[in-house]
């Protein structure tokens, strides 16, 4: 196995969060954080599909912190780590190349859904059905992105990865986490609050 020993810090200060923590750590973390956002946001899709009202301001609130967080921060680093992956083992490259593609699925569709969103909270009069459609889209994509990366690309990650790779994968400018750091922006409080009443994911 390639050596992954390094501290990840944040670009901006040294905090508890990022500090002795590596890449690897901090890449299932993440997925395991963002796995729980896209719960309750399905539980929304659920609610619409049954006739109900959604919780759009919760649905806003966690598609806003996807766009900003993940696609901002967290999916360039993978970005890096995927092509240094490629360059050590080039049968990668295709698997690689769809990897990084849903990233940019990922942020496309979760713009058209903020937008949806943004919307509907505004007052303006929205397609119950394209909203649950978009909705619903952005979910699946996530997911299986989440999956493919978990099964598929982490394993051959911590296998392939020098101490070297995983240095420049933490050079990639970074921010602490607004939600799910120990210092929450005051924008996600209510989100902060709600994940904490949901049960916790069961483990393996």
């Amino acid at each position: 196995m390639a050596e992954t020993g390094i501290e990840e810090r944040s670009s901006s200060t040294t905090h508890p969060d990022r500090l002795l923590v590596h890449p690897i750590a901090r890449w299932h973390a993440d997925h395991s954080n963002f796995a729980r956002l896209l719960d309750l946001v399905e539980q929304q899709v659920d609610a619409m599909h049954e006739g109900k009202r959604p919780d759009y301001e919760l649905m806003r609130s966690i598609v806003y912190y996807l766009r900003q967080y993940p696609d901002r921060f967290h999916h360039p680093r993978e970005d890096v780590a995927f092509a240094r992956m490629a360059q050590r083992d080039p049968r990668l490259q295709l698997e690689i190349a769809r990897r990084m593609q849903e990233h940019v699925v990922i942020a496309a569709t979760g713009e058209t859904l903020l937008k949806f969103l943004d919307d509907i909270i505004a007052g303006v009069v929205i397609d119950g059905p394209a909203l649950e459609a978009a909705a619903a889209t952005y979910l699946v994509y996530y997911r299986h992105h989440l999956d493919a990366e978990d099964r598929q690309v982490i394993p051959r990650a911590m296998e392939l990865l020098t101490s070297e790779d995983w240095r420049a994968v933490a050079a990639i400018p970074t921010e602490l986490d607004p939600l799910f750091g120990a210092d929450v922006d005051a924008r996600y409080s209510e989100l902060r609050k709600r994940i904490a009443r949901e049960p916790k994911p069961a483990e393996g």
